[in-house]
């Protein structure tokens, strides 16, 4: 089928040109002007997508192509953004950075290609003028299928851009459109922590500094011709990701707060769609488990900068502690893993898997892997494999030894607990890469419920 969805890509340069700075300006601007926008996000991020969700109140949506085939992605697209009148598509890095160094797989580029989305270079202007061309064509010839249609500058002053925009319309004749600029604008600078930005939920004063980007927007970026850009590419062609719905259904206890807040949104989505009721809770503040849950979802985050108040929250350490033993079905991916073991810097944790764990001060097996199962588990059986990535600076002494994971390299090691109840270790993974994980998963939860009826 064929689906018309008016869509652009923000991509950068590189990580730190302010393509992230740019994108939710451009998304609160057309936001404010009344447009019904959709965002989404190229890669395996989390926090980016916070921000989307943030300036919108709509979830955003993950793009990956290490994790999806070419239908699966356009179906996202197709299925997040059908009935908005504009959708906007972050990148990843660099625009031409994927998975490896000698390919650009996994990238923003890829995904461009597989969505024919328009594309507009984001480039960071300070400390430069003319050799911002040399960058512009750079990028224009780097690739010769490249769908970049035209260019924002980040930091830049207005009498550069007027000099640089009559430059770079002399100079590429047209075929590249300067779009407009933001200057700086140091109130609204986001702070960034290890994993990159710091969550929406932690930014001091955010709705400010997301006002002041969208009325700056306003004034120096073209939101006249980003919206006709938009509606130039061309119709998506894809088949519907189907996915069962159970008759009968279960509840998910979700932990969601400042310590677990990595989540992708399309997760959620169809384990709701199969059945589910999501039921969120807090380890952080809440003393009890939701009741008559049939399953528990422990997402990434950081719970090591809330270690203390996890570790004195004895009553919800051990409900959650009874409810394994008895059997709970349980996803606990990075953080939520961290959460499971016996400690995060010498601060007792729930204890029901073994070792401590303690910062690197790096990262830590960092990257898309595939994950091999080596015995059969909640979410599939042994020998079968699946996409993943792990992103974190935290390690444990004993992170698990269930699945075997590769890198692209061919680079392998030993990960994650996992049994016909759990999957617990740091690599994350998404359920539209392999939709049979989040049926298994939500199976595993029917049989808990049945055994607690019996």
């Amino acid at each position: 089928m064929e689906y018309q969805i008016p869509r652009i890509m923000i991509a950068g340069t590189g990580s730190g040109c302010g393509k992230t700075t740019v994108a939710c300006a451009v998304l609160e601007a057309l936001y404010k002007r009344g447009l019904n926008v959709g965002a989404f996000k190229c890669g395996p991020d989390y926090i980016d997508p916070m921000f989307h969700k943030h300036i919108l109140g709509t979830p955003s949506t993950n793009l990956d192509s290490f994790f999806f085939d070419n239908n699966t992605i356009n179906w996202l697209l197709v299925k997040n953004g059908s009935d908005k009148e504009i959708c906007v598509i972050e990148g990843v890095m660099g625009y031409y950075d994927g998975a490896g160094c000698n390919s650009t797989k996994a990238s923003s580029h890829e995904i461009s290609q597989i969505t024919h989305t328009p594309v507009i270079l984001v480039l960071n202007a300070k400390g430069a003028a003319l050799s911002l061309l040399a960058v512009i064509q750079g990028f224009l010839t780097f690739q010769p299928e490249n769908n970049i249609c035209g260019v924002i500058l980040n930091q830049c002053t207005d009498m550069t851009y007027s000099i640089l925009a009559e430059t770079v319309n002399s100079r590429f004749s047209g075929s590249i459109k300067m779009l407009g600029y933001l200057p700086p604008i140091q109130e609204s600078s986001l702070e960034s922590r290890h994993l990159g930005l710091i969550t929406a939920q932690e930014v001091s004063d955010l709705d400010r500094k997301i006002t002041i980007l969208g009325e700056q927007a306003k004034k120096t970026i073209d939101l006249d011709g980003l919206i006709k850009l938009s509606g130039q590419a061309i119709n998506l062609s894809c088949d519907p990701v189907s996915v069962p719905s159970f008759p009968e259904p279960v509840r998910i206890a979700v932990a969601q707060d400042n310590a677990f807040c990595f989540y992708y949104h399309d997760n959620l989505d169809i384990l709701s769609k199969m059945g589910a009721e999501i039921v969120p809770f807090s380890p952080l503040s809440d003393l009890f488990l939701p009741w008559n849950i049939h399953g528990i979802y422990l997402g990434g985050g950081y719970p090591e900068l809330y270690a203390e108040k996890l570790s004195k929250n004895y009553s919800m350490k051990s409900g959650i502690l009874q409810a394994l033993k008895s059997g709970i079905p349980c996803i606990a991916e990075c953080g939520g893993f961290m959460y499971l073991t016996d400690s995060i810097a010498d601060l007792p944790m729930i204890n029901h898997l073994p070792g401590k764990c303690y910062n690197t001060h790096k990262l830590t097996r960092f990257g898309y892997i595939h994950l091999k199962a080596d015995r059969d588990n909640m979410l599939c059986s042994k020998d079968e494999k699946f996409p993943a990535h792990e992103f974190h600076y935290w390690d444990c002494e004993a992170a698990g030894s269930d699945f075997t994971a590769e890198k692209l390299s061919g680079k392998h090691w030993k990960c994650i607990y996992a049994n016909e109840h759990l999957y617990a270790g740091y690599p994350h993974f998404h359920f539209y890469a392999d939709p049979e994980l989040a049926i298994n998963f939500y199976k595993a939860c029917l049989r808990f419920k049945e055994k607690q009826n019996a």
